[in-house]
């Protein structure tokens, strides 16, 4: 499923018409952006968590060239399921 496909059910399941869906998408999308951004946990009570994670600095090599290169420690998003989420799948 991708974003349209999202919005699409979305608008079916609510009774609401496309444009509607798609700025609630949106605004999900941003809320949950601008509060990982803060360093905040987003916490959807029977869907998931999504949180901040620090990556440490780190020194890779370049496939084509075999080179050594210094990999700069990081923040990346993660997503962790929730129990009815898993229950839902199994």
């Amino acid at each position: 499923m991708n974003k349209a496909d999202m919005i699409e059910q979305i608008a079916q399941a609510a009774e609401v018409s496309k444009s509607a869906a798609e700025r609630a998408v949106d605004a999900l999308i941003g809320a949950v952006k601008s509060s990982l951004k803060k360093g905040d946990m987003v916490t959807l009570v029977g869907f998931g968590t999504f949180y901040v994670s620090k990556r440490a600095a780190r020194s890779g090599r370049n496939p084509r060239t075999g080179a050594a290169l210094k990999i700069s420690a990081a923040r990346v998003p993660k997503f962790r399921a929730g129990k009815a989420l898993k229950d839902a799948i199994n």
